[in-house]
């Protein structure tokens, strides 16, 4: 009996380094079938995102490169279309990230994240919608990509796109 604890304790020691550390964001992003786009360069007079100390402000998004969905909600998109849009602007703000920090590594908690949805005035599904780019930022940082969040209908988005998410995020200490 004393033998079998004796190995069950030394194999557990022997894996715990490996139980123990934890996956990057991207490498958590790649075991779900993710990866992530080039940053979106602004198309007007903004910056995608601005530091002040250890928090990152980012600005309104759509998907990367060329790759929003288009139309209202309620209307042209159904709520699993919407919901696949704010996965890819998801992917897009975590592209913003990357760039603004070298590493996804670095973000310590995602504190805010505002969805804003193109819909008719009768669609009620806005939170289902911006699920999808919550999931994501939880599919890289765990619970530390969960962040307060509003999640709003427009009556127009720019370009007619379905879904534009801004997000404020904590980044850790240097």
């Amino acid at each position: 009996m004393m033998k079998k604890f004796i190995l069950a304790t030394a194999v557990s020691l022997m894996f715990a380094p490996i139980v123990a550390s934890a996956n990057t964001p991207e490498q958590s992003l790649k075991a779900d079938g993710f990866t992530l786009p080039a940053p979106v360069k602004p198309i007007a007079n903004y910056v995608t995102w601005r530091r002040a100390g250890n928090i990152l402000y980012l600005s309104g998004h759509g998907a990367c490169e060329g790759k929003s969905v288009l139309g209202k909600l309620g209307q042209d998109v159904t709520v699993e279309q919407g919901y696949d849009a704010a996965q890819l602007v998801g992917l897009c703000a975590l592209a913003t990230i990357k760039e603004a920090t070298g590493d996804l590594s670095r973000v310590k908690q995602v504190l805010q994240i505002t969805g804003m949805v193109n819909a008719t005035d009768d669609f009620t599904g806005h939170s289902l919608v911006i699920n999808g780019f919550s999931d994501i930022f939880v599919t890289a940082f765990g619970d530390d990509g969960k962040a307060a969040r509003a999640a709003v209908g427009m009556s127009s988005l720019p370009g007619n796109m379905s879904v534009e998410v801004s997000a404020i995020v904590e980044l850790k200490n240097e």
